[in-house]
């Protein structure tokens, strides 16, 4: 992604003030200098509903979230792909499907908190290796109302700083030797 993303998080608005006011006051101060690491917490690279920015990891992360979940859980050394992919898919699916069948629907967000309290200690992870901003909001509240747009946000964050070769959601190529000849003279 490094290169490709032309997404730059709109400014920043006080409550007090309208669009005109703030413009006045943005071109009198002097324009915002990038933050270095000694500074406060940065911002992310992209936004939490920039999923159409990378429409490979927004349909891996709309239709196969522990997938994505368990390759940023690999990434961030906090667990193995198939432990961290599994455990996701336990909490969401199989825990959203017995509260949905054994309450008639009436408990279905219900799931949503036991997926929240795992995936947001791996955002605050995250959060703390890159040193980000805690936003849009918490990290509890964030993956229990946007959970699939949060984990795909932090897969997009992963490939941008990562300085290693950025995790890969495709499936391993393999490709076939090339074709080996015998020389006749040499037969046993």
């Amino acid at each position: 992604m490094k290169g490709q993303s032309s997404y730059a998080p709109p400014a920043y608005i006080p409550l007090g003030m309208s669009d005109s006011e703030s413009a006045i006051v943005l071109h009198s101060e002097d324009p915002p200098m990038q933050q270095s690491s000694g500074d406060g917490p940065k911002q992310w690279s992209s936004g939490i509903c920039a999923c159409c920015d990378d429409m490979h990891s927004c349909c891996v992360g709309l239709f196969c979230p522990c997938f994505l979940f368990g390759k940023n859980a690999e990434f961030l050394g906090s667990g193995t792909l198939l432990g961290s992919c599994m455990t996701h898919f336990i909490l969401w699916a199989l825990v959203n499907t017995v509260c949905c069948l054994l309450t008639e629907g009436l408990f279905l967000g219900i799931p949503g908190c036991f997926v929240a309290c795992y995936a947001c200690g791996y955002r605050s992870a995250l959060r703390t290796k890159y040193n980000l901003q805690e936003a849009p909001c918490g990290d509890f509240v964030t993956h229990f109302f946007c959970h699939l747009c949060a984990i795909c946000q932090e897969y997009r964050e992963i490939r941008e700083k990562s300085d290693s070769v950025p995790p890969d959601l495709s499936l391993a190529v393999v490709t076939a030797p090339s074709v080996q000849t015998m020389e006749p003279g040499l037969q046993m």
